[in-house]
């Protein structure tokens, strides 16, 4: 009865390991953050010229399609992100941090990040994220004010839009963002 037992459970494992690996591969439907970070650079794109000039020549672009931020003196940020490159989804991203100040409010925005250089995407994929303001060399550009930009006159490894802000926010506070990859 326990050999008959033990076949049993070897078979069945068996079967489902060779059913796992020998399952037909296919395209993963996109999910709704997929879909919301696409929309979310789409609108970007068609807002500013200068980071639609950035998006062609940028490694990868990573999009949060929603941060969200709250604080009474006392605060908090984070959202999910999507990395692109050359228009394909590569990895997934959250980003959250803290903020300690006089501030006070909510806010909600979108924020894309866009890697000039391969070294710039392998600090990000090595370091398991990286925290903004203290890691890369980042240029924080005003979505309505980045006509000036162009591919000629990208020096920096990371440039960094904020953009699609809603809510009220107010007060002076010290923020940090930490980058952390979730899943391929």
């Amino acid at each position: 009865m326990k050999l008959n037992i033990r076949s049993i459970v070897l078979t069945f494992v068996l079967a489902v390991t060779a059913l796992t690996v020998l399952r037909p591969a296919y395209a993963a439907p996109a999910t709704p953050l997929d879909q919301q970070a696409q929309a979310a650079l789409d609108a970007l794109y068609a807002s500013s010229p200068g980071a639609k000039a950035l998006g062609a020549q940028a490694k990868a672009i990573l999009v949060f399609p929603d941060i969200r931020k709250a604080a009474l003196v006392l605060g908090g940020q984070g959202g999910d992100g999507v990395m692109f490159s050359d228009g394909k989804i590569v990895g997934h991203y959250n980003a959250n941090g803290v903020l300690v100040g006089l501030e006070a409010g909510a806010q909600s925005y979108a924020y894309a990040l866009f890697l000039m250089s391969d070294n710039a995407v392998r600090n990000l994929r090595a370091n398991n994220g990286f925290e903004l303001g203290v890691d890369p060399n980042i240029v924080v550009v005003d979505a309505g004010a980045a006509k000036e930009i162009t591919t000629s006159t990208t020096r920096a490894d990371v440039y960094s839009y904020v953009f699609g802000q809603k809510g009220l926010m107010g007060g002076v506070a010290v923020q940090g963002l930490k980058i952390s990859r979730t899943g391929p």
